[in-house]
């Protein structure tokens, strides 16, 4: 038997929502938007000129690339978090009215920020409160989407600051990201259903005449202990996990102004025109078209990146594919 699935993740669980959670952050000194949410477009592939240590260096490759599309996002608010012996708490909200009464938060709870400025040294930690609004991609997406943004910095009296500033107000991805930086995606890997340990484990398929059946595993383990072991290769949930994939490279922050030097013939399956702001990153990036991805600056960039030189872009029609 050859057991040749990966046991790094594990459990094999599903995701329990389409917005993955990030855990750790990367540490800034300058106050702003540590996480942007976009939807996944489709892929392409680009021609850039090789600027890394590789014997190609100098030269036009070829890359595969993908498109995100940034939807319309509002900061409408702020959650001050209080730090006990355990973990941090949500203490307080702030929100602003405007975009409060338009996501028809009327009757929710807050606290007024100058109020909550005067005990900010009770507080461990603060966050931006923002919304998405999906339905401007024309895509099918209509719900809006309510999200927490962590804000970098060194102290909580410069967050503050910038979410007072950033408060009712939409954020550009154009401010937030420039060509040639690193970023971490984590999205929801494609569903495949129930499968087999051949598909799902890549064990090695029996011998015709061995047990009657070829597509399962020789054997379960051992007599003793008398139960089976979680390594065993066994069939089971394929896909629709969270995973991450870290330094991505931005290829190009794009506007929609020029959407058609990266849009191909008829649109992208399953997806359609791009409508808004979007990324163009270099690779690929877990999930079916319209999969919802979480980015955020680098944890741990590899070096300082410049700006790629793109020379081509396909367009060919992606309907034949």
């Amino acid at each position: 038997m050859s057991h040749k699935g990966s046991l790094e993740f594990w459990p094999h669980r599903r995701a329990h929502r389409l917005l993955p959670r990030v855990r750790n952050w990367p540490a800034t000194a300058e106050p702003g938007v540590l996480t942007l949410v976009a939807f996944k477009a489709g892929m392409t592939h680009v021609g850039i000129i090789d600027d890394s240590n590789s014997p190609s260096k100098g030269q036009e490759v070829s890359r595969a690339a993908t498109v995100l599309v940034i939807p319309k996002m509002f900061v409408y608010g702020a959650r001050f978090y209080k730090k006990n012996y355990l973990y941090s708490q949500a203490a307080t909200d702030v929100f602003d009215t405007a975009a409060a009464q338009k996501l028809g938060m009327k009757n929710a709870k807050q606290s007024s920020m100058e109020e909550t400025k005067k005990k900010a040294s009770e507080y461990s930690d603060v966050v931006a409160l923002a919304y998405a609004d999906p339905e401007s991609l024309k895509m099918g997406i209509k719900k809006t989407l309510r999200f927490e943004i962590p804000v970098g910095g060194k102290d909580i009296s410069g967050k503050i600051a910038f979410i007072e500033k950033v408060m009712g107000k939409e954020l550009k991805l154009a401010e937030l990201l420039n060509s040639g930086d690193m970023i971490d995606v984590t999205s929801v890997s494609k569903g495949k259903g129930w499968e087999g340990p051949v598909h799902r484990f890549h064990v090695a398929k029996l011998y015709h005449k061995s047990t009657g059946k070829t597509r399962h595993v020789g054997s379960l383990g051992a007599w003793h202990p008398a139960k089976v072991l979680f390594s065993v290769p066994q069939a089971g949930h394929l896909g629709f996990n969270y995973r991450t994939e870290i330094n991505k490279r931005v290829l190009k922050v794009g506007t929609v102004q020029d959407a058609n030097t990266v849009t191909p013939a008829g649109g992208f399956l399953r997806f359609g025109m791009i409508n808004n702001d979007y990324l163009l990153v270099d690779g690929s990036i877990p999930g079916a078209s319209k999969r919802l991805v979480r980015i955020r600056r680098a944890l741990r960039p590899k070096g300082k990146s410049a700006v790629p030189k793109i020379t081509y872009v396909s367009l060919e029609s992606k309907q034949g594919a």
